[in-house]
């Protein structure tokens, strides 16, 4: 993250972190019926630097113009990726992350509609369970987090869910 004065990127390792379990149970089932009933549509890696542009107009932001950079050549090389939320062909929210074997750390998620960067959520979240993805990362738990599912782990389990995730082979992130 980098501070939003300063611009100084420094390092995060939360003593709990957020984790989103991976089950086929999924998100919560009001969240799983609104994405059933959107009329909203959803793509992956269609419009990666439009999400981390408007992830980082925030008043206060931690995404920077080198972390930008620095995650723009990660998708270039296939490590980051953004679901986009779309309404009649324009984009109204959406969210970036990393993928590194079979483990997703979620980034940032921005909304220019109420709830398009959570429906974003569930399209990421289904997608990982079909291509059988083990951990979704979200660093720290906030109200907005829990309210999509996230729950608290020790650096102890995360680490060991951790290692297994990315001791797997890289997981292709895109449909092909």
């Amino acid at each position: 993250m980098a501070d939003d004065e300063t611009n100084e990127i420094y390092w995060h390792s939360p003593m709990r972190r957020a984790i989103f379990p991976l089950s086929a149970n999924g998100p919560k089932a009001s969240l799983k019926k609104e994405y059933a009933k959107s009329p909203w549509s959803f793509s992956i890696n269609t419009a990666f630097s439009k999400v981390i542009e408007h992830c980082s107009q925030r008043k206060d932001t931690w995404i920077s113009k080198d972390i930008i950079t620095v995650y723009s050549e990660l998708h270039d090389q296939g490590y980051a990726h953004s679901i986009e939320t779309y309404q009649e062909g324009t984009l109204i929210g959406g969210l970036y992350g990393v993928s590194i074997g079979s483990a997703f750390f979620g980034e940032s998620m921005f909304s220019l509609t109420s709830n398009a960067s959570k429906m974003a959520f569930v399209h990421l979240y289904n997608h990982l369970i079909t291509k059988g993805f083990t951990l979704l990362d979200s660093q720290y738990i906030n109200d907005h987090t829990y309210s999509l599912g996230a729950i608290t782990v020790s650096r102890t389990q995360y680490l060991e869910q951790l290692a297994q995730a990315i001791q797997h082979k890289h997981i292709s992130f895109n449909n092909k």
